[in-house]
């Protein structure tokens, strides 16, 4: 057995193990994007790289063998910062985007792509724990939101938009008259008070329960939805939706307090003496409200933490009206949700952080040819207009034949892709390196059940080891040298010859969507 120390720590491996090995019997985290247990090193993508004592240059740690006293380094600032730049080269010409555009503009950031999948599929319970994830009220914002989501939509530039509104409708209105998609995590022994019955508060209400914490909602009028039963007309809103979306978040165990009026310095103070936590939904704050709040104002609304939501007062909340003028009741939401979330990293003894946003590789602008070539894996059918009118709504085939529209823009391993994990962890910024012009968008469709997107390609040389290793006849390899290098099927052959049995192996190996499955 060798002695190595690593970061401080000391630890013995076998005789030809090597620094990553090692780290990962202590436990210590080190980034990789080429490298896979049992298959031989690559050292390409010199994410892994460490500082060893004595040595001048730092190391690639997955082929970098240990020896006897050994002492690495692995997170100092010069090795942290010589991976940032690595995958921010990788970055510079890597064209995908993460998410779609339109859960970008959504404010809720809803995985539309993935609702749309699920609705095409005929799969609306599984759409609508989709949307609930990140939408409290699909049935309500599917009739009234203004869908900032489809003004991005990419299919908008060929003919019209994907109908996503009314497809988030569907799902919505496929779950008033059943139990919630998820049951309350188990009680936390926790409370909040949510001062406020309009969407921001319902949308905490909602979030807060299903996270395990009782919640109690104050209103001073007798009906919960604040402008939503205000100033909607039951033509677009009807009440029976209203009513039973807001029901739902009551059969969820969130008490409503309602023609109660917290008002004045001990109501406020009673209030946070009784929960472990209060969250402000009350709409607009003047100045003088503020100072009766205990809480800072700022000259749009309350003052509150970039990212949390909390007030000058720490367990205060404030979200929706309360913090600046609103238009859209999706944003409202958004902020009940985003409120909800660093409320119960707060209730359970932690620090308020928020959810913050995970990285995005964005493509841009596409060319006509990047256009059709999104168009080819789509429906190639016009905009599908309710047979009951817009009123009425999509019915779930017109649905799902709408839903079949969508161009797929979302990258096919937005949840397990390693680079996009890497370049959130390293906090990487994606357009350092970028010059000039991009690669064009590129598609191989040769094979019946994979895609192979050559801009997502990092290089990283595991699926060519891995033909090779598990004797594919022809498998892949590199073609050309410098910038020009890709990885292609040789001698012109086809993706479909070249994948045979180790379809499943390559796919689940790599590290981008560069080789992903067609759905």
């Amino acid at each position: 057995m060798i002695r190595v120390t690593i970061d401080g720590r000391e630890t013995c491996v076998p005789r030809g193990a090597t620094v990553l090995d090692a780290a990962g019997k202590l436990g210590i985290p080190i980034p990789t994007l080429c490298h896979l247990e049992g298959c031989r090193a690559g050292t390409s993508c010199m994410v892994c790289v460490v500082r060893v004592e004595g040595l001048k240059r730092l190391v690639p740690s997955c082929a970098f063998p240990v020896r006897e006293g050994m002492v690495v380094y692995s997170a100092v600032p010069d090795v942290e910062q010589a991976r940032r730049a690595a995958v921010e080269l990788l970055l510079s010409e890597h064209v995908g985007d993460c998410e779609g555009p339109c859960q970008r503009a959504c404010p809720a950031s809803l995985n539309i792509p993935l609702m749309l999948r699920q609705i095409a599929a005929g799969q609306l319970d599984e759409a609508l724990v989709t949307v609930k994830r990140d939408i409290a009220l699909p049935a309500i914002l599917g009739r009234i939101c203004p869908a900032p989501c489809e003004r991005v939509c990419r299919r908008g530039k060929v003919d019209q938009p994907v109908s996503i509104c009314l497809a988030k409708r569907l799902a919505g209105d496929s779950g008033l008259m059943k139990a919630e998609p998820w049951s309350p995590a188990s009680d936390s022994g926790k409370s909040v008070a949510i001062v406020g019955a309009g969407p921001a508060g319902l949308s905490a209400a909602y979030y807060l329960r299903a996270r395990g914490h009782a919640c109690t909602v104050f209103d001073e009028q007798a009906g919960a939805g604040g402008a939503l039963r205000r100033d909607v007309p039951e033509a677009v809103l009807p009440r029976a939706v209203l009513e039973a979306e807001i029901g739902s978040i009551q059969n969820m165990g969130v008490v409503f307090n309602l023609g109660v009026r917290v008002e004045g310095p001990v109501a406020w103070e009673a209030l946070r003496r009784q929960y472990d936590a209060v969250i402000l939904a009350v709409g607009p704050v003047t100045a003088d409200e503020a100072i009766l709040l205990g809480v800072q104002a700022g000259a749009r609304g309350l003052q509150v933490e970039p990212g949390t939501y909390m007030t000058s007062q720490t367990g205060v909340f404030a979200i929706g009206a309360a913090l600046r003028p609103l238009r859209m009741a999706v944003r409202a939401c958004a902020d009940g949700k985003e409120a909800a979330f660093a409320c119960d990293q707060f209730l359970r003894g932690g620090q308020a952080r928020g959810g913050g946003r995970p990285f995005n590789s964005v493509i841009g602008q596409l060319t006509e040819t990047e256009l059709q070539g999104f168009m080819q894996g789509a429906g190639p059918g016009p905009r599908r207009e309710p047979r009951k009118g817009r009123a009425g709504g999509l019915e779930p085939d017109e649905a799902a034949e709408e839903a079949r529209r969508c161009l797929h823009c979302d990258c096919r391993k937005e949840e397990t892709c390693r680079l996009r994990k890497v370049a959130e962890t390293l906090a990487v910024q994606a357009g350092r390196f970028a010059e000039g012009g991009r690669t064009p968008v590129i598609w191989n469709r040769q094979h019946p059940d994979i895609l192979y997107e050559s801009g997502k390609c990092i290089q990283c040389g595991l699926c060519v080891r891995l033909t090779e290793q598990h004797g594919e006849a022809l498998g892949l390899g590199f073609v050309n040298r410098g910038f020009a290098m890709r990885v292609e099927a040789p001698f012109g052959a086809d993706l479909s010859t070249a994948l045979t049995h180790t379809v499943d192996t390559v796919v689940s190996a790599c590290p981008t969507g560069a080789l992903s499955w067609r759905a």
